[in-house]
């Protein structure tokens, strides 16, 4: 029987010789532990030495950072965990478990298991664009760095699975021909029109790969995709670099060369410090602060921030942005009733930029594309509109640009384009540039 080497965590409150028994029963099993952090706790440690049959190390002072070494220097492929409680609470678990998984190890314990996702090598540079959950601006970050580098000459290419993908990868060339009664014919096909694909192809204007994916894991694992064959389809347009879209905190299942995360300003601190935002943050270069707007506490943008910074492994960028919207036709002059996925406490804000920014008067918005009924009956206030301006998300087609379209009016969609606080206007755009230049050196590598 092949023998597994692993790289063992043990704590100071287990008297030694019961790690010791622990180790043999592993042994016995066939896995052979060849190093053990201690990782904490001293209750049971001085009255006898420190012998389980494995050399110890001590991890105390840095436990993230010893464990990464140790995969590292023996080329472990798994990290059993038989510490415990107090030593080991539920996030600082987690976060290890994401220092595993960063590191291509299997994290396993009493009852749990944790799994890096497959992630294949690809031939060509490639950005990672994910989430640490629905309602970030994921996919209008993504939109934005395809339209950025498109506009640079670097002839990308995207990749994007969503919940209401294509069965079979969706090639988009044409990115133009994507107007609204297109849209909704799509829609009388019984297809998701406004799934995050056709988002990212009409707001970046390049070619553009759709995906389906069910189900999503705790560290970011798909449990069903056709996302492998969406790549295949990619490859055929000979990308000069790929985009990779995950789906809300689900990432897309294949090896990226520079990464980029996209963190609501919003969250709840606790959970990027622990569960697996770790994790997503070790697979990144560059994180994007969304919805940063001056409205926000300080102390929870420096909470959030924190939080990122909180592991001596990693220090990717951070960039503070705001969403502003940007329409895709001239609206200037015209009456416009706009519907948007924000929440109704930035509604004044949007209204106010589009009213400034791009001429136009509003007289009514929806907050309610999520939710179907509720915009229905909000669109039957929207009588004096000369144009319907509208985001593709959700309900955008189905009900958005089919009521427009019995209703005799022209809909405009909205770009939600990233805008950087407190730096340079083109500081996204040199980020992003740097990112492709960063995968570019990388792939050489």
């Amino acid at each position: 029987m092949k023998r597994r080497e692993v790289v063992l965590l043990i704590d100071g409150e287990h008297y030694p010789a019961v790690v010791a028994r622990a180790v043999a029963e592993l042994r016995a099993d066939g896995t052979e532990p060849v190093v053990a952090l201690l990782v904490g706790g001293g209750e049971k440690l001085g009255q006898s030495a420190l012998e389980i049959g494995v050399p110890v190390e001590m991890a105390m002072d840095d436990p993230e950072a010893r464990l990464a070494a140790a995969i590292e220097r023996h080329g472990a492929l798994k990290v059993v965990d038989i510490s415990d409680e107090p030593v080991l609470d539920y996030a600082a678990r987690c976060r290890l478990a994401s220092v595993a998984l960063y590191k291509g190890a299997e994290y396993v314990g009493a009852g749990f298991r944790f799994t890096p996702a497959s992630m294949p090598d690809l031939p060509v540079p490639s950005i990672g664009v994910i989430g640490t959950g629905k309602r970030t601006g994921k996919t209008a970050v993504g939109g934005s760095i395809a339209r950025i580098l498109g506009e640079a000459g670097r002839n990308p290419v995207v990749v994007a699975m969503g919940r209401g993908g294509p069965a079979e990868p969706d090639v988009i060339t044409e990115p133009a021909s994507l107007d609204a009664a297109a849209l909704v014919e799509r829609v009388e096909r019984g297809q998701h029109a406004a799934s995050d694909y056709i988002e990212d192809a009409m707001m970046g204007g390049v070619p553009t790969v759709g995906a389906w994916r069910a189900g999503g894991g705790l560290a970011g694992n798909v449990a069903h995709t056709n996302y492998p064959a969406a790549i295949e389809k990619a490859l055929e347009l000979e990308p000069g670099i790929l985009v990779l879209e995950g789906s809300g905190s689900a990432l897309p299942p294949a090896r990226w060369d520079a990464g980029v995360l996209i963190v609501n300003a919003q969250v709840d601190p606790a959970y990027l410090r622990g569960y697996f935002g770790l994790y997503r943050v070790l697979l990144s270069d560059l994180v994007v602060l969304t919805m940063a707007e001056d409205s926000t506490d300080p102390a929870q943008l420096a909470a959030v921030e924190d939080c990122i910074r909180s592991t001596t492994l990693k220090s990717p960028r951070i960039l503070r942005t705001i969403f502003r919207p940007h329409p895709l036709e001239q609206i200037s002059g015209k009456k416009v009733w706009f519907a948007t996925t924000a929440p109704p406490k930035a509604g004044e804000v949007l209204k106010q930029h589009l009213q400034d920014e791009h001429g136009a008067t509003i007289v009514g918005m929806s907050h309610s594309l999520g939710d179907r009924q509720r915009l229905k009956e909000e669109l039957l206030a929207s009588d004096e509109a000369e144009v319907i301006l509208v985001e593709v998300k959700a309900a955008a087609i189905d009900v958005v640009a089919r009521f427009a379209a019995d209703n005799q009016k022209p809909v405009v969609f909205v770009d939600n384009r990233p805008i950087c606080l407190g730096a340079d206007e083109n500081a996204f755009k040199a980020s992003v540039i740097e990112m492709a230049d960063l995968a570019a050196s990388r792939r050489k590598a």
